[in-house]
C-alpha cells in the first residue's frame, strides 16, 4: 500500500509540474508583455521596455520558469499586473468560495442522486420510469437557465435567499449558507441526474450478483441486502462519479460565479485572461490543477480501499 501511495504521489507531482510548464509557455505566448499590461495603453515604449527588464521578462525562458517555480513552491505566485495585489493572497481569498460551491453542490447532488438511483433500481416498474423521465429532464436543463429561474422564484418573488453576493463563513455562518444556497442548488441539479443514472445502473448490476441471491435465500433482511451489501458492491462507480462531479464543478463554476456574483476562481480566470494578467492566469491554473490532482489521488485511494481485489493486490 505504501508503494502504491508513493507512486501515485510521484505521478501527481509530475502532473502538476507538466501543467505548470504548459501554463508558463501559454502565458508567454499571449500578446503583449507585463510592462504593456501594467502601464496601460498610454505608456511609452521606453517605459514598457524598462519595466519588462525589471520584471525579468527578457531573461531566457528557462531562467524565468525556474525562478517562478522556486517562488511558487514557497507560496509566492507573483503580483498582479493590474492592481499590484499578491496573486497568492487573492487566490487564498477566492479558493474557499469555489471550494464551498463545488463541495456543497457535490454533496447535495450525491444525496439526491443516490436516493433517486437506489429508489429507481429497487422499486422498478412505473416509479422507475417516472424517475428516469425526471432525471432526463434534469440533464437537459442548462445550468444558467436553472439559476435564473431559481433567482426569480426564491430571491425576487419570495426573498427566501439572496439573489447574488457572497458572505464569508467567518463573518456570519448563517449568511454564508444563505449566500451559497442558490448557486449550490443550480450546480447540483445536473450533477444529481448524472449520479442518479450511475447509481441506478450500478445497483441493478449489484442486485444480480450471486452473493445477493444467496443472502436472499438465507432470509437476510431486505434492508440489509439493499443498503449494506448491494450498495457497497455498487459503491465503486458511484464514488468515482461523485469525485468526477466535484472535479467538473470545481473547474466549471464560471457560469454560477458570474450569475450569482461569487468572487471565486472562475471569476478570477475570466478577469485575468481578459486583462492578460499573466501571473494571475498562471496562479489560477496551478491551484486548480493541484486541487484536481489531489481529488484524483483521494479517489484512487478510496477505490483501492473499497475494492477487495485491488486492496489485496
Amino acid at each position: 500500500m505504501a508503494l502504491f501511495v508513493a507512486k501515485r504521489l510521484l505521478m501527481a507531482l509530475a502532473t502538476v509540474l507538466v501543467v505548470a510548464v504548459l501554463a508558463f509557455l501559454l502565458v508567454h505566448a499571449m500578446p503583449g508583455s507585463p510592462g504593456a499590461v501594467s502601464l496601460g495603453a498610454g505608456a511609452s515604449q521606453d517605459a514598457i521596455d524598462q519595466l519588462n527588464q525589471q520584471l525579468g521578462w527578457n531573461d531566457p525562458l528557462f531562467s524565468q520558469f525556474f525562478r517562478w517555480l522556486g517562488d511558487a513552491v514557497q507560496g509566492n505566485l507573483g503580483v498582479s499586473l493590474i492592481d499590484g495585489r499578491s496573486v497568492s493572497a487573492d487566490l487564498a481569498d477566492r479558493l474557499p468560495v469555489t471550494a464551498s460551491l463545488a463541495a456543497g453542490a457535490t454533496v447535495l447532488s450525491a444525496i439526491l442522486g443516490i436516493a433517486l438511483g437506489v429508489t429507481a433500481a429497487v422499486r422498478g416498474g412505473l416509479l422507475d420510469q417516472v424517475i428516469g423521465g425526471f432525471v432526463g429532464l434534469l440533464v437537459a436543463l442548462p445550468a444558467f437557465w436553472v439559476g435564473i429561474i431559481l433567482v426569480y422564484l426564491l430571491a425576487v418573488q419570495s426573498s427566501v435567499f439572496p439573489a447574488t453576493g457572497y458572505v464569508p463563513f467567518e463573518v456570519s455562518p448563517q449568511d454564508w449558507a444563505l449566500s451559497l444556497a442558490l448557486p449550490v442548488i443550480t450546480l447540483a441539479v445536473g450533477g444529481a441526474a448524472f449520479i442518479a443514472r450511475q447509481t441506478r445502473a450500478s445497483m441493478l448490476e449489484a442486485l444480480q450478483q450471486e452473493h445477493i441471491r444467496t443472502l436472499r435465500a438465507t432470509a437476510t433482511p431486505t434492508w440489509k441486502i439493499l443498503y449494506i451489501h448491494a450498495l457497497r458492491y455498487a459503491s465503486l462507480p458511484i464514488v468515482a462519479g461523485i469525485a468526477l462531479q466535484f472535479i467538473g464543478l470545481f473547474g466549471g463554476s464560471v457560469i454560477a460565479e458570474q450569475l450569482f456574483a461569487m468572487p471565486g476562481l472562475g471569476q478570477a480566470v475570466q478577469t485575468s485572461v481578459s486583462t492578460h494578467d499573466a501571473p494571475a492566469v498562471q496562479g489560477v491554473v496551478v491551484i486548480a490543477t493541484v486541487v484536481v490532482v489531489a481529488v484524483n489521488l483521494v479517489l484512487e485511494l478510496a477505490t483501492k480501499f473499497l475494492d477487495p481485489k485491488l486492496r489485496a493486490s
